[in-house]
């Protein structure tokens, strides 16, 4: 959650910040602020509440500024207000900072230190930046001094950015389980969440770790550890293509990440096929796996919704046991584990604060790890021992899709490459069904009109509606469910349809949309049946089917395609009619209320 960017260096900071901050509102978008300096060394503190177009409207064009600070967020601590926004500053208005994360200590730190000092925020991070400013000015501590001993007081989460208005040409940086990049360039250098943010002014950026401090300079970085040990680290090429980062024609970025998922196929089948077309996966990877007794995948949210998919997969293409987890539960509530276990952590960012908790842990253990994610270089892909990209492209919206359906697709290209590797005799050819998923997807994307209708008739004004679903469509209904809440606040529940008898038909009113999903020759009567009982209660049903199955008024029939795939086409019509009830009640599709894409806070 929250996005941090900072510039110091040869040009107007003030557009490079708000920029950057533009990009970075998927991140949070309940306020913004920048804090620039100018070349007179005075500073100059913008906060509004709302958007960065908000913020933009309040920033004083006139002011050339060549370093500052800024920060979008997504509250915690207090509500959305002028008075919460960052960045925050001390009483003399001397250290100024923008925090990502969230201080489990602050009320602690804030009584001990603090007691005799007014506060003018809810936030935990106005605590931060006084505790900087007390030990600076009670004890004598130079600036970095007392930054280092502040955050060796502060317990929790925590990506920093700090201005000392006695030093102007400098920032100071600090990181604890939420990400910060510094970039660097010709005679100026960056701070940013995301590489995304900067991408426009540089593509070399360095990864603070854990424990870190840094101070720049816009010529120099110098990174060292709280016991003020220098560390040198090479900074890497973040290979971002800056034109992925705009919406082009489209008018937001859900659809457009929607219509980009028959490319995203097509690539991942070139990325992880060898010279001789075979699909092909680092041995070490598969030779650990298959050394397992038992797969356990790690998510949240929509990775979570994959994941189900994904034990599906694993399962009957590779013949190994797969258990699925929630991240949150299972930091704090770990099951009894199997003695050999591997674990597959799926996060679309990367940057999953909850997923990152349990990757600790197994780290700590000594288990073997694999984290499936969009983004190179992420806290996730870097602490865990094995990476395997997406290769999906930059994800913008809150609402994921294409990083959903890239997920199951990264899985099922592992699930074969393991059954090769352990001689099973062949039944599904993972490359070329790709491709006819590719070509199916596009198919249902040229039908949208369709998913359009059926939002703006049944769901427009609705104020709930259930997927329901068997097997392999029940874990397609939980994400189908999911992304409808997420950006059209309907209240949405994806139910395995023969438990519906079981209570939640209690719930079945008049009108109420009901949409099946019918895929399995198997299961797809009974779930026809489960239709037939909600429509007797009063509900409105509308069925998707596959190719084969389908039933005179179904509402949309799908192209056919192999048994076990079928979750990357019958996503497709849910991620439509989720948008389109968004647009049609008029809300942001790409950024819903309350939410953020990133979730770095635990």
């Amino acid at each position: 959650m929250c996005g941090i960017v900072g510039y110091i260096g040869n040009k107007d900071a003030k557009e490079i910040l708000l920029s950057g901050l533009d990009t970075l509102e998927y991140r949070g978008y309940d306020s913004a602020g920048i804090y620039i300096t100018d070349e007179n060394a005075t500073g100059h503190l913008f906060k509004e509440k709302g958007r960065i177009a908000s913020l933009r409207e309040k920033v004083d064009q006139s002011v050339t500024a060549f370093s500052g600070i800024g920060h979008t967020r997504w509250a915690t601590h207090g509500i959305p207000s002028v008075e919460n926004a960052h960045p925050h500053q001390s009483t003399s208005n001397r250290f100024t900072v923008v925090h990502n994360g969230v201080i489990e200590n602050f009320e602690e730190v804030r009584d001990a230190y603090l007691s005799d000092d007014t506060f003018y925020s809810d936030t935990d991070t106005e605590v931060i930046v006084k505790l900087i400013s007390w030990f600076a000015e009670s004890e004598g501590l130079d600036t970095i001094d007392a930054f280092k001993k502040a955050v060796v007081t502060l317990k929790g989460s925590y990506a920093l950015a700090l201005v000392d208005n006695t030093q102007p040409d400098t920032i100071f940086a600090a990181k604890n389980k939420s990400p910060l990049l510094l970039g660097t360039g010709e005679g100026f250098n960056v701070i940013s969440s995301d590489a995304m943010a900067m991408i426009r002014e540089t593509n070399q950026f360095i990864e603070l770790m854990d424990g870190e401090v840094a101070t720049l300079t816009a010529g120099t970085i110098k990174i060292e550890d709280l016991a003020g040990t220098v560390i040198e680290r090479e900074p890497y090429t973040a290979e971002i293509d800056a034109n992925d980062l705009g919406k082009g024609t489209y008018p937001y970025y859900m659809i457009k990440e929607i219509d980009e998922q028959p490319a995203v196929m097509r690539k991942l089948v070139q990325q992880y096929q060898n010279d001789e077309g075979q699909l092909e996966i680092n041995e070490d990877i598969i030779s650990e796996i298959k050394e397992s007794d038992r797969v356990y995948i790690i998510a949240c949210g929509t990775s979570y919704n994959a994941g189900w998919a994904g034990k599906q997969l694993i399962e009957r293409i590779a013949g190994i046991h797969t258990e699925v987890h929630l991240s949150s539960e299972f930091a704090y509530n770990t099951p009894l584990l199997t003695e050999n276990p591997f674990f597959i952590f799926l996060s679309q960012s990367g940057e999953t604060a909850d997923s990152r908790q349990v990757l600790v842990q197994v780290n700590q253990a000594g288990y073997p790890s694999l984290t499936l994610t969009n983004v190179s270089g992420s806290t996730l892909s870097r602490e865990a021992k094995y990476t395997l990209l997406l290769h999906a492209g930059p994800e913008i919206a809150v609402a994921s899709t294409k990083a959903y359906t890239a997920q199951i697709a990264v899985l099922a290209i592992l699930s074969e490459c393991i059954a090769n590797s352990k001689g099973f005799e062949s039944f599904i050819d993972v490359a070329h069904e790709l491709s006819i998923i590719a070509n199916a997807i596009e198919t249902v994307i040229d039908d949208h009109e369709i998913f359009d209708h059926l939002s703006v008739t049944h769901l427009s004004s609705s104020k709930n509606a259930f997927y329901i679903g068997r097997g392999i469509d029940y874990y397609v209904v939980m994400e189908a469910a999911l992304k409808l809440k997420e950006v059209s606040y309907v209240q949405a529940e994806g139910w395995a349809s023969g438990e519906l008898k079981h209570g939640t038909i209690a719930l079945i009113e008049d009108n109420t949309p009901v949409i099946s999903i019918i895929t399995d020759e198997v299961t797809g009567p009974h779930t026809r049946g489960n239709a037939h009982e909600v429509v007797s209660r009063g509900a409105h049903s509308m069925i998707i089917s596959m190719e084969g199955l389908d039933r005179k008024g179904d509402a949309y029939v799908l192209p056919k395609v192999h048994d076990l795939m079928t979750p990357l086409i019958s996503v497709i019509p849910t991620q439509l009619i989720a948008y389109y009830t968004a647009l049609h009640r008029g809300n942001d599709v790409d950024k819903p209320r309350n939410l953020a894409k990133s979730v770095t806070v635990e």
